[in-house]
C-alpha cells in the first residue's frame, strides 16, 4: 500500500471518529468503505468527492483496485453488517435511494452517502471544516445518539401494581417479565408490592431497599438475583419468580442459591418459574425443582405445582 493510500485512509478514519463513530466503525475497513462511497482515490483531493450508488461488492472492488486492499469474499457480510449498517443507522448513508421499495436482500441493493455528509467530506482540510462539522452533528447527530433514540423507542413499558411504571430494555426475558407483573401478579399476589425487577440494561430496574431492610434481607449487588420478587399481602411470603426464555428454570441448585441469597427470619420464600408458552416449558420440565411452582403466560389463570404438601406456599 502506497504512502498516499495510507494517508488517505488515516484521514477517513479521523473524519469518522469526528462524526462520533466508535472504533468498530472508524477502523481501516470502515474508512475504505467511506472512501468507496465517495469515489475518492488516493491521489484525489477531498474536494473532488462524489456520491455514486454502490453495492457492497462494488465497494470491495474499489478498495482492491485503488487501495490494494483485498478482502476475502466472505468478508462481504462483515462490511455490510459491521460498517454499512451503522453508516445508515447514523444517517451517514442511505440504502437504495434510487428505489426505496427495493428489498434490502436484493442483489441490486446500493448505498449512497447523504448530501450533508458529502458536503462535509469535501470540506476536509479547508477553513470550512469546523463550521460544517458542527452543522452536521447538529442536524444528523452521532451513531450513539441514533442508537440511543432507537433503544428508547423500543423499551417495554411495565405498569406496576401501585400504578407507577418502569421501562425495561427490549428483548431477552423482559417481555415475559411484563407478563409476570401484569398477568401473574394480579391473579396470585393481588395488591402485593413489587420489591425487585431485574433488567438486561439495569439490573436493579426496581429495587425497594427499605422493604428488603425491613425484612432483614441483605441483598448483595453482585449476587445473582432472580427476575422478579413480589410481596404476598395475605401471607408472610415473598414470591420469587424466574422468567425463562433462554436461561434455565429454578432447579435444585438455583433454589439453594436463592434460599441463601434471600433468607429472612420474617418471610417464607415461594418459588415460581415462569414460561411464555407450553413449548418452552416442555424443554425444561425435567430440571424444575420439587416444591416449586410453574406459571405459563399463555394460560395465566393456572399454576403447575411440583409436589409437596402445600400449594403456593413456602417450604422451610
Amino acid at each position: 500500500m502506497s504512502y498516499e493510500s495510507t494517508q488517505r485512509i488515516s484521514e477517513a478514519q479521523w473524519i469518522l471518529t469526528e462524526l462520533g463513530f466508535p472504533p468498530a466503525q472508524s477502523n481501516e475497513r470502515s474508512a475504505l468503505a467511506f472512501l468507496a462511497l465517495l469515489d475518492l482515490k488516493p491521489d484525489m483531493p477531498w474536494t473532488t468527492a462524489t456520491t455514486p450508488l454502490r453495492g457492497i461488492t462494488e465497494m470491495m472492488k474499489f478498495m482492491s483496485a485503488h487501495y490494494d486492499k483485498d478482502y476475502a469474499p466472505n468478508t462481504r457480510e462483515t462490511v455490510r453488517r459491521q460498517t454499512i449498517h451503522q453508516f445508515c443507522a447514523a444517517g451517514l448513508a442511505t440504502i437504495n435511494p434510487d428505489d426505496p421499495d427495493r428489498p434490502t436482500n436484493s442483489g441490486k441493493t446500493v448505498y449512497q452517502v447523504n448530501g450533508i455528509a458529502w458536503t462535509l467530506a469535501k470540506a476536509y482540510g479547508t477553513d470550512a471544516w469546523s463550521e460544517r462539522l458542527a452543522t452536521y452533528l447538529e442536524r444528523v447527530g452521532t451513531l450513539a445518539d441514533h442508537l440511543e433514540r432507537q433503544r428508547q423507542m423500543r423499551r417495554i413499558p411495565v405498569r406496576l401494581p401501585d400504578g407507577t411504571s418502569v421501562d425495561l430494555a427490549p428483548g431477552g426475558q423482559n417481555p415475559l417479565i411484563k407478563e409476570i407483573i401484569q398477568a401473574f401478579c394480579p391473579r396470585f399476589t393481588p395488591g402485593g408490592g413489587v420489591w425487585y425487577i431485574g433488567d438486561a440494561d439495569e439490573k436493579f430496574a426496581v429495587y425497594d431497599e427499605r422493604a428488603f431492610a425491613h425484612a432483614s434481607i441483605n441483598v448483595p449487588h453482585h449476587g445473582k438475583m432472580p427476575d422478579v420478587i413480589v410481596e404476598h399481602l395475605e401471607e408472610p411470603w415473598l414470591v420469587v419468580v424466574e422468567a425463562v426464555t433462554s436461561h434455565g428454570p429454578i432447579d435444585p441448585k438455583r433454589r439453594a442459591e436463592l434460599d441463601q441469597l434471600l433468607q429472612s427470619p420474617r418471610l417464607g420464600l415461594v418459588y415460581v418459574t415462569a414460561f411464555s408458552d407450553r413449548a418452552t416449558f416442555r424443554q425444561y420440565v425435567a430440571d424444575i425443582a420439587w416444591e416449586t411452582e410453574v406459571w405459563i403466560a399463555e394460560s395465566p389463570d393456572h399454576l403447575i405445582h411440583f409436589d409437596g404438601s402445600k400449594f403456593l406456599g413456602p417450604y422451610n
